[in-house]
């Protein structure tokens, strides 16, 4: 792994040669809607939390982690490509998923945590299969659904907007609807 640095916060700039933001949005594109997705299954369903336990804080903070991981190599790339508004636009949007990276690290905290503390409490209820059930009282289930389907919902979106800008800025004029022998 190659590190370029230029005053830069330490991290990797290119790994074999490849800038490394073109490998590492891969992480965030994958990771931040899963984990989205995880954590709205989790606070609507107890089961889902159940069966999850600690792995989805965990994914969430290997989430939050990517997201200046990757942005810091794209602003190292930033300033190796030439600049033009669809770069400028991508870098604007990408330095917005941060906070959304946050917020579902946060929830997703949270409700592991409230699942966990309900599970240590005396169990309320039993499962058909003998195993005790910690519930957690359903309007905090409400709550904890409704604001992770709409963190997570626009944690998405956030994702979508900055892929969508990214391969715009990167793909502009450097194809063709032609296949290469219609060319020559």
């Amino acid at each position: 792994m190659n590190a370029h640095l230029e005053g830069a916060p330490v991290g990797p700039h290119l790994i074999n040669g490849i800038p490394a933001h073109v490998l590492f949005v891969h992480v965030v594109v994958v990771l931040v809607p899963l984990t989205a997705l995880c954590l709205i299954l989790c606070a609507a369903w107890p089961s889902a939390m159940r069966r999850f336990g600690i792995a989805l804080p965990i994914l969430a903070l290997v989430s939050l982690v990517s997201v200046p991981l990757t942005t810091q190599a794209g602003e190292w790339l930033e300033r190796h490509v030439d600049s033009n508004a669809l770069v400028r636009k991508h870098t604007e949007l990408g330095d917005q998923l941060l906070p959304w990276a946050v917020a579902l690290f946060v929830l997703a905290t949270a409700v592991w945590w409230t699942y966990r503390r309900a599970a240590a409490r005396t169990p309320e209820a039993v499962e058909s299969t003998g195993r005790a059930v910690a519930t957690v009282h359903l309007p905090l289930r409400v709550a904890a659904a409704t604001l992770s389907l709409v963190i997570g919902v626009g944690a998405g979106i956030q994702v979508y907007r900055i892929g969508d800008s990214g391969a715009k800025a990167a793909w502009h004029d450097a194809y063709s609807v032609n296949p290469q022998q219609e060319r020559d």
